[in-house]
Formats: structure tokens, sequence, C-alpha cells
């Protein structure tokens, strides 16, 4: 470790230990780039995404209170209908008069728990196959839930509901577009090959497990937009920084702080995952288009090539702006560029400076390729050094 990466080190350890954080100094510091070392990123990132409040005396108080909360929403949420909850206080209902998987009420317990198994299996199906390259994902968490695993609960996992389901019509892939890919039931049964997946023994749980309860409990309190796909791809990154924190403290309550930090970076984010508002002002459209005036301001010949072979923003940019770069690039590489992005006070116009100069970057290639060969670039972007890129956004951003 250098000197001068020690010394930047340090400068964090100061920032963060004042009583009272200054917001202006940490992002100024993290714009280019977070020390993973002693936790820092971890907690400069619950920072940035306003979940921890600035003042440090208020945190051990707000955490205790955030990870009840979180845990109240595992009671209430992941827990299928009829099922007594007596060690809660709850009286058993009785599900052969009240209520039955069969009640044609909208407003009946066995109605929401089908319709959130539609909900849960393309979770399921996205959140397997997460970062595949990785075997984090796939390994178990040191800190499985133990309000759900506990024997003693009535809780069952997700994992169990999932494999327990079989919709007996057919089973819905619900994308942003609404509900597509409608399969066969006989498909559905066979989603995953079963040497794919390592099976864990019970009182284990794979990382992908919990990443797949913080989505479904977001879908659960997020009825509006619930799940879309791609979702995954913006939780995994902040979940896998929390996990991998040094500290055991703040490790043990990765997915309670991953869902709070998730739920706030949606609160900004949220729009470009609804289809109904993409052509409004906040919506995608507009962000993909801005990408384009961006560009014909700052290379104009660029804009006019791509212009000329008719390859439209929303080829390319759609995913590099609803799935903040996530996949276009390595996770580490995602994790330093979110380093920048959380850190801009105007994240997500920041954003669009980095997709501005994604296209400039390679405008050599860009000028002398055809539509073919330029689909081919921009779908699979070339350049790996993320520091390229964010230098020359930050160049754009002061010429601007």
């Amino acid at each position: 470790m250098s000197t001068a990466y020690k010394n930047r080190i340090q400068e964090f350890k100061s920032a963060l230990g004042e009583e009272s954080i200054s917001l202006t100094t940490l992002r100024e510091l993290s714009f280019s780039g977070i020390p993973h070392e002693e936790g820092i990123r971890s907690l400069c990132w619950k920072i940035l995404l306003n979940y921890l409040p600035l003042d440090q005396t208020l945190w051990d108080s707000f955490l205790k209170k955030q990870r009840e909360v979180y845990s109240q929403f595992l009671r209430e949420m992941i827990i299928q209908p009829g099922i007594a909850k007596a060690n809660l206080g709850l009286s058993r209902a009785d599900v052969t008069l009240d209520d039955h998987p069969l009640n044609p009420n909208p407003d009946s317990r066995w109605n929401t728990y089908f319709k959130d198994n539609e909900i849960l299996l393309q979770i399921d199906k996205d959140v397997r196959r997460l970062y595949p390259d990785m075997a984090f994902f796939q390994r178990p968490t040191e800190y499985p839930c133990q309000l759900i695993l506990d024997p003693q609960n009535d809780y069952e996992t997700l994992r169990r509901r999932v494999e327990q389901t079989t919709l007996k019509a057919q089973t819905v892939n619900r994308n942003r577009s609404g509900v597509t890919n409608v399969s066969s039931p006989g498909k559905a049964l066979n989603l995953y090959p079963s040497n794919e997946y390592e099976v864990l023994p019970n009182g284990s749980e794979a990382h992908w497990e919990v990443v797949e309860r913080i989505l479904f409990i977001y879908a659960k309190l997020n009825p509006g937009i619930a799940y879309v796909q791609g979702m995954n791809e913006i939780v995994g990154p902040i979940y896998y920084t929390f996990a991998t924190d040094p500290s055991s403290q703040w490790k043990e309550h990765a997915e309670a702080d991953t869902f709070f930090c998730f739920t706030n970076l949606m609160s900004e984010n949220r729009d470009n995952f609804i289809k109904s508002l993409d052509d409004s002002q906040c919506g995608i459209t507009c962000k993909m288009e801005s990408v384009y005036s961006m560009l014909k301001d700052k290379d104009l010949e660029l804009f006019l090539k791509l212009e000329e072979q008719n390859i439209k923003p929303q080829y390319f940019t759609f995913r590099w702006l609803t799935l903040l770069l996530s996949q276009e690039f390595l996770l580490p590489d995602v994790i330093r560029i979110w380093d920048t992005l959380f850190s801009d006070k105007d994240r997500f116009h920041f954003l669009l400076l980095v997709c501005c100069a994604m296209l400039i970057l390679i405008r050599d290639s860009l000028l002398s390729g055809d539509f073919t060969t330029n689909m081919r670039l921009l779908q699979d972007y070339p350049i790996s050094d993320v520091h390229t890129i964010l230098t020359k956004a930050k160049e754009l951003q002061e010429n601007s």
C-alpha cells in the first residue's frame, strides 16, 4: 500500500471521525473513489445514500430502530396465510371457513399469496444468476436470518416457497414492459438444473437468498412498482459492499442496511422502471434523449454520425441508465463508478455525463464503423478502464 493511499485512508477516517460529519467534505473525498479497507466504503455509502444521519451520536438509536423495523417487515411479509403465529400472539385464522385457497375475494390473503408467488418466481430466477462469474452470491452468508431459519418459528423460507410453488396454469415472467414470456408449467418445474447450484444444508442460506428476500420485501411494500427485472442488478453491488465489510458488527446487519439504502436509491431512480412514465419529463425516454443532447453539444460530428446511422439512444442507453452501468463492467469497476455517482449531489446528471464520456472515448471507432459494428460496440462496451471514463466525464462537467 503506497504512502499516498495510506494518507487517503487517513483523510477518510478523519472526515468520518467527526461527531457531525461534513457531507461536503465526504462528497469531495468520495468523488475520486472510496477505500474498501476498514469498512470505509460501506460506511460512506450508508451516509451518501441518505441512510445514516450526519450526527454520529444518533447512529446507535437510529440503527437499532431501523433494524427492528426490518425484522417486523420479515414477520409480516414472509409468512404463509393461514399459518398459526401463536408465538406472536396472533390467533390462528380458520382457513376452512373464513379464507381458503379458492376464495375469489380480491382481499383474500390466499389470493394475495398466489399473486406474490408470481413476483417471487421472477425475483428468484433473476437473483440466482446474479454475477454468475463470481462465487460470492452462491456462498453461504455468515449471518443467516435466524428469524426465518429458526425451526421454532412457523415462517417459511422463500427458497422453500419457490420450490413448493407450481402455478397450475402457467409461469409468468414479468419484466419492465408488463407481463410477458408465458411458459408452460412443465418448464417451470425445471427452472434450474439440479447441479447448477450447490444445495446448502438446513440452517444455512446463500447470499442470493438474502438479496431475494430484500427484493421481495421491497415489492410487497411498493405495490405500485413491485419488482421489475433489473432491480436485482441495483441491489447486488450494495449488498456485496455491505456484506464484505470487515467489521462483523456492520456485516451482521448487511441485509437490513442494504434494504434501506436500496429503497433510498430507488426513490431517486424508480421512475426509470415505471413504463407509464417513460415519455414524461421524469421518465427514461427524456433521460436517454438527454445523453444525445449532451453529445450534440460536446461532439457534433459524432452525434451526426449516430443520427445518420439511425442509432437511437434507446438501443443502448436504456440499460446504461436504468441499471446505473452495472451490466457494462465487472463488479469492482461498477462499485468504483458508484463511489463517484453516489458522491455527486446531482448523481443522475453525472450519470448522463459518464454515458456521454463513454461515447466520446470510442468516437474514432464509431466514426469509422457501420451500423452493425457500432451497435456491437455500444452493446458490449470495449473500454474496461473506468478511471479513464470517469476522468473524461469530470472534464465534460467542468467544461459545461
